[in-house]
């Protein structure tokens, strides 16, 4: 069962960024390496969702005093993220409303460097290669329809269970690895940030 996702808009937070009277909060953006290094909010985190949901206790012990803010690209990931750190006792985060892209949009900073796909565009290419190669060698095998019939089933199942199998497992990539951190955890990246 999952509960509702507390949240905050992208011009709350850049006010809140702004506001030299009260402490910034801390910034948790749990895309990929790749996708946080093309651009990120100025004084981010990168702790991705499968790194964070393996660093829990230790994120839960470090964050328990913070006004935590999840950013992902469109809220879908940090609102897993905030999911996985509330059934571990840190309920007081908030997910950024339409993540990065509606910051961006609204005139929100952001550094950037060197461009690359995003994670949901990545899917949306391998998932149409794999039904139109399902399709295509269905001319010559029938039971080649499967696979276009497996990926469709995935993707309704990725829809109402709010996951995705298919980035789960290309976030795992290299090409999206490309930035990681070789050493040190989540839990080092934010105890440095204090």
């Amino acid at each position: 069962m999952t509960r509702s996702t507390s949240t905050v808009d992208a011009p709350t937070l850049a006010e809140r960024l702004g506001d030299p009277g009260s402490p910034d909060p801390t910034l948790i953006d749990v895309r990929t390496p790749v996708e946080f290094e093309a651009g990120h909010i100025p004084g981010a985190v990168n702790v991705p969702l499968d790194e964070l949901k393996g660093s829990l206790d230790d994120l839960r012990d470090a964050l328990h005093d913070h006004d935590v803010v999840l950013v992902c690209r469109s809220g879908q990931r940090a609102g897993q993220a905030q999911e996985a750190l509330h059934q571990v006792g840190l309920g007081s985060s908030r997910v950024l409303t339409g993540g990065i892209v509606d910051w961006e949009a609204t005139g929100g900073d952001v550094n950037r460097g060197r461009q690359a796909w995003e994670l949901e565009r990545q899917v949306r290419l391998a998932a149409g290669s794999l039904v139109v190669t399902g399709i295509a060698a269905s001319t010559i095998a029938p039971r080649a329809k499967w696979l276009s019939a497996f990926v469709g089933g995935g993707l309704v199942f990725a829809a109402v269970s709010n996951t995705c199998a298919m980035g789960m497992a290309l976030a795992k990539m290299p090409w999206n690895r490309r930035g990681a951190r070789t050493t040190g955890s989540a839990l080092d990246q934010l105890t440095a940030k204090r």
